[in-house]
């Protein structure tokens, strides 16, 4: 039987090769084999793991149940190789991570975001166009930040009108089309883009003024200040509405449209779950209830359904 430190690092690369990153997984499995090794034990007890979980004393009871859930995973997967291995019950630390509340943007605060973004400094410069074409490709298409920040130019096609979004969660990509307006916004940026560059070699579509992929910080900082700039946010506050949030808002018109326009949302909720690159659908189905006009579009289908078989 191998040691545990080496069970660790087969399950580790067995799930990578399915496409989990676990990059937290990885650094806390590691410091719980140490943890198991300092104490002279070879297997997994859920003694051992419970108060390895909490002995990070400062952390919130989040981070509790996510080392061991850690744990968790590890040991069903050791259990069938070491019969001593206890699998900690789920029932153990439980906490249910609290998901944001989404702030669904109206046009008028994309239109001023938009507007904004056109003035930043140094003027004359690519910067202004780069976050101008950066926030409405967000507002537009759903992309997570990451998936519009990795995007190189090969994964840009202008003539048929679709990005490729590579290594999306899971290791999964998928193809976003465009639409024809989106389309001209992003030719004149890719334009404006290669008279900056003057041929320098740049692989990303947004770079930052040395050629390079825009740092996700910076992108960050730079939509809080255009925030505030606009009233979104107050002049010192720590919370409001993300650059994540654009998502949110795209899922919901969606969804919307598809009520107005008198669409089974239900059987067409697959295709935005594709769209949006969701692993699991039960994450798209999470619009319905973040939205209030969502669920009263819902519950009016829902009731004119009782009303025709009464």
């Amino acid at each position: 039987m191998n040691t545990i430190r080496e069970a660790v690092q087969e399950y580790l690369v067995m799930r990578r090769g399915l496409g989990f990153k676990l990059h937290y997984a990885g650094v806390t499995l590691l410091e719980f084999v140490i943890y198991l090794e300092n104490q002279g034990v070879s297997y997994i007890t859920t003694k051992l793991a419970l108060t390895w979980a909490q002995q990070a004393t400062s952390a919130q009871p989040a981070e509790w149940a996510r080392r061991l859930s850690c744990v968790r995973g590890f040991a069903r997967h050791r259990s069938a190789t070491d019969p001593r291995t206890e699998i900690p019950p789920c029932g153990l630390l439980p906490y249910r991570p609290r998901r944001a509340n989404p702030y669904l943007y109206t046009d008028q605060e994309i239109k001023r975001l938009l507007e904004a973004a056109l003035t930043l400094l140094p003027n004359g410069s690519l910067r202004p166009w780069t976050y101008y074409c950066l926030l409405g490709l967000l507002s537009v298409t759903g992309l997570r930040i990451s998936e519009a920040l990795n995007l190189e130019m090969e994964d840009v096609d202008l003539n048929d009108a679709v990005l490729t979004i590579r290594g999306a969660k899971f290791g999964k990509s998928h193809l976003v089309p465009l639409h024809t307006s989106t389309r001209e916004v992003l030719a004149d940026y890719v334009s404006r883009r290669e008279r900056f560059l003057d041929g320098r070699p740049a692989s990303y579509l947004f770079v930052s003024k040395r050629g390079n992929r825009l740092d996700g910080g910076e992108v960050r900082r730079t939509f809080y200040t255009l925030s505030r700039q606009i009233g979104l946010r107050g002049p010192t506050a720590s919370h409001g509405p993300r650059l994540h949030d654009f998502r949110h808002r795209f899922a919901t018109q969606t969804l919307l449209n598809w009520y107005h326009s008198d669409q089974d949302p239900e059987r067409r909720l697959p295709i935005l779950s594709t769209y949006l690159g969701h692993v699991h659908i039960a994450d798209t189905y999470w619009y319905l209830s973040a939205c209030p006009e969502l669920m009263g579009q819902a519950m009016s289908r829902l009731e004119r359904r009782w009303r025709n078989q009464s």
